[in-house]
This record gives structure tokens, C-alpha cells and sequence, in this order.
């Protein structure tokens, strides 16, 4: 596997912009509200995940931008419109489905595997769009 095809700036740029989408995502007046109730938590509830949770974030939003750049360049997508459509294949076949399987054991139904794998999608997208095309 040859890593040297990989774009380390465009995966940056990619993290940083599914950060801020992740955030918007997640943000009260999105998603977050329903996600919550549906994760069974209620209003008396607090959010206040431990700093560290960023630093995941930031690292697996990372090593995903690097395995999705190395899948890119296998499929051969070079251009726009052949990034969405392998960025949208690898979330069905690796995102969708699995996080689909979780949530359902977890008894989390439907609207929580929409929200938590629409959000991935939208990344997934991102960083095909980029990273097929900025080479």
C-alpha cells in the first residue's frame, strides 16, 4: 500500500471541514435534540463529553480521511462526480450497514442510525469531492 499518494494537506482540509460540519450536525437546532432523545436521554440530562472526546474525534476523523484517500485512489476517482459515487458506496458498504446493525441491537431504531450515519455520509462526501479532485 502506497501512502505517498496520499494528500496530507487535502486530508486536513477535510478534517477541518467535517469538524465544522459535524458540529452544525450536531448542533441543538439540527440534530442534536432528537439524536439525544433517541440515545434515551432526557432534558434533565447534560451534555458535557470529557475534552479528550475531541482529540478522538479529531484522530479517527483523521485515519478516515487517510483509509478513504487510499480507497479513492484504488477506485480511480479523479474527478467530482466519481468521488461522490465512491465516497457514497464506501458509507453504504462500511458506515451505513454496520452502524445500522449497532444501533438496532442497541435498540436505538431507525432515526438515531439516520442522524448518526447521514452525518457520516455528509463526510464522506466531503472528502470524496476533495480528495478526488485535489491531487
Amino acid at each position: 500500500m502506497d501512502f505517498g499518494g496520499v494528500n496530507s494537506i487535502g486530508v486536513i482540509v477535510c478534517v477541518i471541514l467535517n469538524v465544522i460540519a459535524g458540529y452544525v450536525w450536531s448542533h441543538p437546532r439540527v440534530f442534536f435534540k432528537p439524536w439525544w432523545k433517541g440515545i434515551g436521554r432526557g432534558e434533565s440530562d447534560t451534555a458535557n463529553p470529557n475534552p479528550s472526546l475531541y482529540a478522538w474525534t479529531f484522530l479517527a476523523t483523521f485515519i478516515e480521511g487517510v483509509a478513504a484517500s487510499l480507497m479513492l485512489t484504488a477506485m480511480g476517482s479523479t474527478t467530482l462526480s466519481s468521488g461522490l459515487v465512491a465516497s457514497f458506496f464506501i458509507w453504504l458498504g462500511f458506515v451505513a450497514t454496520t452502524n445500522l446493525v449497532n444501533n438496532l441491537f442497541a435498540g436505538r431504531g431507525f432515526k438515531v442510525w439516520a442522524i448518526e450515519a447521514g452525518n457520516h455520509l455528509v463526510y464522506l462526501l466531503i472528502t470524496g469531492a476533495i480528495l478526488s479532485v485535489w491531487r
